[in-house]
């Protein structure tokens, strides 16, 4: 970048501030939507270094899963619900991206190594709405860690299921059955398939997406999210 650039770079970050997505300050030089100070502050699972995680029992009993985990822990009111607000609700797909190279860059020694990573559906109607797959975003940052190649094409979402956030785990399996489907079951015949979300809850959704997953054939399924809410 040469001076003229730079200066007139300087000149807008001080009309037009990059804020920290997390806190709300602004980012200084080579910092990117999470400043230095959050990013040693968040709090971290440390779930993919422990087969048997808080996420992985999870999915016990449920659907069969060669490994699970989230990175963050997400509670009300701290900066992980501010990120997660940020990305979903304030239209910063970069923020995605970046949580996703976070994410990867824990994941990057995972065995046995996966051979796709598939995102979360949105219902179309919504990703228009909203700009952007924030899960797809997160596999993407995945992606440019591990340089596993993201597929978007092969699970799709047939309908809309409006607010999770009110229903029990019961409910909200409930209202996930038959929403997910696979488009070209072929593509994912004796694959390994990283399935990506942005929050865990109940694990509803990540459960009906990985059964119409494994029912195509796959040989393992492992799971990763951004936060997990205990």
């Amino acid at each position: 970048m040469s001076t003229f650039t730079q200066y007139i770079s300087d000149f807008f970050s001080l009309l037009f501030p990059d804020l920290c997505a997390a806190c709300g300050k602004q980012l200084f030089h080579g910092e990117k939507q999470i400043c230095t100070a959050c990013l040693y502050d968040l709090p971290y699972t440390d779930f993919h270094l422990y087969a048997e995680n808080a996420v992985a029992k999870l999915f016990w009993g449920r659907i069969n899963c060669q490994a699970a985990m989230a990175m963050l822990y997400f509670r009300k009111g701290t900066k992980v619900q501010q990120l997660i607000h940020q990305l979903k609700y304030r239209s910063q797909p970069d923020l995605g991206f970046r949580l996703g190279v976070l994410l990867g860059e824990r994941l990057v020694t995972a065995s046995p190594r996966p051979d796709l990573i598939i995102p979360v559906p949105l219902h179309p109607k919504k990703e228009r709405s909203r700009g952007y797959n924030q899960s797809r975003m997160i596999a993407e940052g995945i992606a440019s860690v591990m340089h596993i190649p993201v597929g978007t094409t092969q699970l799709i979402r047939q309908r809309a299921t409006g607010t999770q956030t009110k229903r029990n785990r019961y409910k909200r399996f409930e209202n996930m059955k038959a929403v997910f489907s696979v488009q070209d079951s072929g593509e994912l015949t004796d694959k390994h398939v990283l399935l990506v979300d942005d929050v865990i809850t109940t694990g509803a959704t990540l459960e009906a997406c990985g059964q119409v997953l494994l029912d195509t054939g796959l040989t393992k399924l492992s799971i990763a999210a951004i936060a997990f809410a205990e």
